[in-house]
């Protein structure tokens, strides 16, 4: 009698959960549910700089407990939050995706094309203009929706992200929704491009005023300000600030009262508050789609994207940075608790990692002695029609440039019966002469030839042949576009490109891996670990730590 008393109080004490620190548990045969995390602008130094301050639910379990790529980065010439989810959605560079660049320039219609604008849309609860996107500029599938191909659309795929772009091209053309958020009304909304009405949930969600909550909020340091020690001081001449106001503490009501009353929402794109609203609303798409509730993969994308708001305006060494990422690693620690209560660990598959990073600024850069500066479009572009009008005589050479390219007139070209492949030369070789600019590379060339490594592949991997310029342009290390430009903060350099590369839960074992790893290879790595199709063009390769 008294054994079995000893047995009965053993077995409590190695299965009572309370009693042990992880329970093994058997995982499904498939993940119940994919979740994809992507934290705008991360460089992968951010993990490392904060780690003594993280806590231990956090990033520190994600890696501790999971499988961390140490040199993941990307492989394309132009960055960007739309460019790189569609990367590792469809696990091909933006040549083949055709995300080139957050818009481009359209020969055919002598227009900007926005990558998400679809005027054959509408916006499904919100304002007119809020909510007219689509996925439709994406040329390729994603590997949500080779899930959805192959157990004929039983699987759930939904992305949430404050920004449309990224909630729309980390799900691809078969999602069952994506949700952004509309800074007029403070609501989560759609497109018609995905139903007809938002889902009940959605309405009460919005009812609930989260948002109306978070805007009466104060942004104060999680921490002492002291104890921002990876940072520059508060107040430091290298920062713009939201609306002008650019040290602790943040009173959003009054910086609301800068900015028009009807956009008032806006202010939570700045704040932490915007991760706050953006995980709330995951959390809920999980329980009210109940996804991961039955034996088909459901996909859910997650993309935070206030970092790239505060990093723009104070770059990566600022104390508003590091806060933003204290608290997004309390967000991702209540994100982990729940999934693991909710749905079990061991039945969701979690990857984490950012779709590009940021440079420092290059007055910052400057004051330190490293070569730095800023490219003025606007200049070189006005000597570059000059010198063009001198050499081929008065017209209308240069008809845009955008995003690191600059499209020529070809119908003036080739009415005057000129070698276009000669042109293009020609202003290539004219752009080299400017400050700042490392390389150029002319369209004829890239169609001629194949690049297999180095900067010249970088570009080709960037460059489409029906939405790309005539000429491409990098520009030197430490170099970026004058403030103020549209032509983004995107480089081809390390500081840019890199960024970590997390995945946790479903039969993903401890591990560090240091070889070099694509942000192309998430998707093909899914797709394995599913034994399904890749995406229709991928180029990366499955992560083989991951999948043996």
């Amino acid at each position: 009698m008294r054994y079995l008393v000893y047995l009965f109080i053993f077995n409590i004490i190695l299965f009572d959960p309370v009693c042990s620190q992880e329970t093994t548990v058997i995982p499904s045969e498939k993940p119940k549910l994919i979740i994809g995390i992507v934290i705008s602008q991360l460089r992968y130094d951010y993990i490392p700089r904060y780690w003594d301050k993280f806590g231990e639910d956090g990033f520190k379990k994600l890696i501790n407990r999971g499988s961390y790529c140490k040199n993941t980065s990307f492989n394309y010439l132009f960055s960007d939050i739309g460019v790189g989810s569609a990367t590792i959605s469809t696990g091909t560079n933006p040549s083949q995706h055709g995300i080139i660049a957050s818009s481009w320039y359209n020969n055919l219609r002598d227009d900007i094309i926005s990558y998400t604008y679809d005027e054959k849309v509408n916006t499904i609860g919100g304002g007119y203009e809020s909510g007219r996107f689509s996925p439709h500029q994406l040329m390729t599938t994603t590997f949500a929706d080779e899930i959805k191909l192959a157990n004929n659309f039983k699987s759930k795929v939904i992305g949430v992200s404050l920004d449309p772009a990224p909630a729309i091209f980390s799900t691809g053309h078969t999602a069952d929704c994506a949700y952004w958020f509309d800074a007029k009304n403070g609501t989560w909304i759609t497109s018609s491009f995905y139903c007809d009405s938002l889902p009940n949930w959605v309405n009460e969600f919005n009812k609930k005023n989260f948002s109306d909550t978070y805007i009466e909020q104060e942004w104060t340091t999680l921490l002492p300000m002291s104890e921002y020690n990876a940072s520059l001081l508060d107040n430091n001449e290298y920062e713009t600030g939201i609306y002008g106001h650019k040290v602790f503490p943040y009173v959003l009501k009054d910086l609301i009262k800068k900015i028009k009353k009807k956009e008032k929402y806006e202010i939570l794109r700045y704040t932490p508050f915007g991760n706050n609203l953006t995980k709330d609303f995951a959390v809920s798409t999980i329980l009210e789609e109940e996804l991961g509730k039955d034996e088909y993969t459901d996909v859910l994308t997650i993309t935070f994207t206030v970092s790239e708001q505060i990093g723009n305006l104070y770059g990566p060494l600022s104390v508003e940075v590091e806060d933003i990422m204290l608290r997004l690693d309390r967000e991702i620690a209540h994100l982990l608790d729940f999934i693991d209560k909710n749905l079990g660990k061991e039945n969701v598959l979690i990857y984490v990692t950012g779709e590009h990073g940021i440079m420092h600024m290059p007055e910052y850069l400057q004051d330190h002695k490293i070569p730095t500066g800023y490219f003025n479009s606007a200049s070189a572009i006005s000597l570059l029609k000059s010198y063009m009008n001198n050499i081929y005589g008065k017209g209308d050479w240069i008809k845009q440039y955008h995003g690191q390219q600059i499209y020529l007139n070809r119908t003036l070209i080739e009415d005057a019966k000129m070698d276009l492949a000669s042109v293009q030369n020609d202003v290539a070789n004219l752009m080299l002469q400017f400050s700042g600019i490392a390389n150029t590379m002319t369209a004829s060339t890239l169609h001629s030839t194949n690049f297999s490594q180095g900067i010249f592949a970088t570009i080709q991997n960037g460059y489409n042949q029906k939405r790309s310029g005539d000429v491409m342009i990098n520009f030197k290390a430490g170099w970026a576009e004058s403030p103020g430009s549209d032509n983004g903060f995107g480089t081809a350099y390390g500081h840019d490109r890199r960024v970590p590369l997390i995945w946790y839960g479903w039969k993903i074992g401890r591990n560090s891996i240091l070889r070099s790893v694509d942000l192309t290879d998430i998707a093909p790595t899914i797709s394995a670990l599913l034994e399904i199709s890749y995406p229709n063009s991928a180029s990366g390769n499955p992560i083989l730590e991951i999948i043996e």
